[in-house]
């Protein structure tokens, strides 16, 4: 199995208060991205990591790693289909496929959570009150399946928040790369990789799985790499009284 990671965004949200990209900013001495990479690593799972914005700090962060990084000199003036699209020959027909942003924290208990999933296009989602309250991505799901997603839905039609982390298994994989061709042709270079399977979902069905009770986060503002932090001093306090 592979996993490709999305890092080639600049992080505008955040860049006024770091100089590097959001994915290496460190946890217990670890950038989120090095330790996504590592976890999939342990789980005998390929990672293909796209950079653009600082791809020689990238690259300097994962050297030592089994991982192969591929170069969208283009990330200013695309989205991260264009990104996707640098890694189009490590999706096979044969192989299921993950896919991730690489400013996501997140740990072991959600990767086999991804991975129990049978259902052929599936993405993560989180049904908290907090986060449909506070999120940054929403979902309407009915019945497992999406029906509308977007950032500005009404909060009553919201039922999850996105987590940023999806999988393909191999047997829908002719239908995404259909669709991610087409969007590539009609130059639609400023969507997301998710639009792929939310284009898709209109003919399709597209899961979700709710994470809901399981810690993550995508590190868009500072705050949000602020409750990470937070996370893990909580939890290393907890470890340290038992």
């Amino acid at each position: 199995m592979v996993a490709i990671i999305m890092a080639a965004g600049v992080g505008s949200r955040i860049s006024r208060h770091v100089d590097k990209p959001k994915c290496l900013l460190e946890i217990e001495g670890e950038s989120i991205l090095r330790r996504t990479v590592k976890m999939l690593l342990r789980n005998h799972i390929s990672p293909v990591v796209v950079t653009g914005y600082q791809h020689r700090q990238i690259a300097r962060e994962l050297q030592d790693l089994q991982a192969t990084l591929l170069h969208n000199p283009f990330y200013r003036v695309t989205n991260s289909l264009g990104s996707l699209w640098f890694a189009r020959d490590y999706i096979q027909d044969d192989e299921d496929v993950i896919l991730l942003n690489a400013d996501v924290f997140w740990e072991q208990d959600i990767l086999d959570i991804l991975l129990l999933g049978k259902e052929n296009a599936l993405l993560l989602a989180d049904s908290s009150v907090e986060r449909l309250e506070q999120g940054d991505y929403f979902f309407g799901v009915h019945d497992g399946t999406i029906v509308k997603y977007g950032k500005d839905m009404k909060r009553v039609d919201r039922t999850h928040e996105y987590v940023g982390v999806g999988i393909v298994r191999a047997a829908f994989v002719p239908v995404f790369c259909d669709m991610m061709q087409y969007m590539m042709d009609s130059e639609q270079y400023n969507c997301w990789w998710e639009d792929i399977l939310y284009r898709c979902s209109s003919d399709h069905d597209v899961y979700i799985r709710d994470i809901a009770g399981h810690f993550w986060a995508e590190v868009d503002y500072i705050e949000d790499y602020e409750r990470i932090m937070n996370y893990i001093c909580q939890r290393n306090q907890g470890k340290a009284a038992e």
